[in-house]
């Protein structure tokens, strides 16, 4: 009998702690991914498959950079995908986020790199003596620009550095003569090589097949943006300054400081702090299973996975402040 007893308290310790660590968790959580076909959609699928299976039941919806913001502040997903500079923007009630209250919503942990490609012709550039983007927009020259359709984070970040750093928008500018075209990645290639645009900027990671198509067919440089500009926009939504190093583009010969952007997981303020660690603790341990799923995931480190200018979950802080 005393064993027995003893066997009923041990158990009932364990239980209890078990219950304890699990205070206030849901039944089960919802992750917002993005659009089928594209990364964000395969990598949701990936993650909320191997939370279910170490942490909690997870369903995998599509979903979007704006939306899933939105949807998570509403309790309407538990969290999802979306941008560094997008949570910035949201967190300050600007842009797509206007006169929206966002309260409940904080970036659970930074993914991989996006890099902000400004990509011009070599001929436009060496004809109008543009050695850098604030060289662009400093001088009455017209500009056939393009960029990807609103909506999207790289037209946005692309609006956002003309407001925050260069006081300027696309209105302003096509008084001096731009226009501006909202495309695709490969229909900007297109029209790039045809000799119908100037100027094609973009995000993408950090090594994009993208680049390296419009270099194979027309003589470019990627375009520079000054540090103040960078820093304007850093301190506005949360981005930072990335490098292009020679090496990886055959048109890059020196360093090309650009916007530095993260892919980032954007989670309820509000679920618990145990909950949230566990989600990172999981994410972090299987990251090898989920590489071979999406490469791009391998960016993910220690050192990045907590942003620099935004709120984190504390239970993302609390992992992460300890992973090794």
């Amino acid at each position: 009998m005393k064993k027995l007893a003893m066997l009923v308290l041990v158990l009932a310790i364990v239980l209890g702690v078990g219950a304890q660590n699990k205070a206030g968790w849901p039944e089960q959580l919802k992750f917002m991914a993005g659009p089928p076909g594209g990364n964000w959609f395969a990598l949701g699928t990936a993650l909320s498959e191997l939370w279910s299976k170490n942490v909690l039941q997870t369903t995998s919806s599509t979903g979007g950079g704006v939306a899933n913001i939105l949807n998570t502040d509403l309790k309407k997903g538990d969290f999802g995908f979306s941008v560094v500079s997008l949570v910035g923007a949201a967190l300050a009630a600007e842009e797509d986020f206007a006169n929206k209250d966002i309260k409940n919503v904080v970036v659970m942990a930074n993914l991989y790199t996006q890099y902000t490609y400004y990509i011009v012709r070599k001929d436009f550039a060496d004809k109008h003596g543009i050695k850098s983007f604030d060289d662009l927009v400093n001088k009455n020259v017209p500009v056939r620009f393009a960029t990807l359709k609103p909506g999207t984070a790289s037209e946005f970040v692309i609006k956002a550095m003309f407001k925050k750093g260069y006081g300027t928008d696309y209105e302003k500018l096509k008084k001096k003569g731009w226009t501006f075209e909202f495309t695709s990645y490969e229909n900007g290639a297109d029209l790039m090589a045809d000799n119908h645009l100037d100027l094609f900027a973009f995000s993408v990671g950090k090594v994009a097949s993208i680049v390296m198509n419009i270099e194979s067919s027309t003589p470019i440089y990627i375009l520079p943006l000054g540090q103040q500009a960078l820093d304007a926009l850093a301190k506005a939504y949360g981005t930072t300054t990335f490098t292009i190093e020679p090496g990886f583009y055959k048109s890059v010969k020196e360093p090309v400081k650009t916007i530095g952007d993260y892919n980032c997981i954007v989670v309820r303020k509000d679920l618990p702090d145990s909950l949230v660690f566990e989600l990172n603790k999981a994410m972090w341990a299987n990251k090898a299973s989920i590489v071979a799923a999406v490469k791009d995931f391998g960016e993910l480190t220690i050192k990045d996975a907590l942003p620099a200018n935004l709120p984190a979950h504390p239970g993302s802080v609390q992992f992460w402040k300890q992973a090794k």
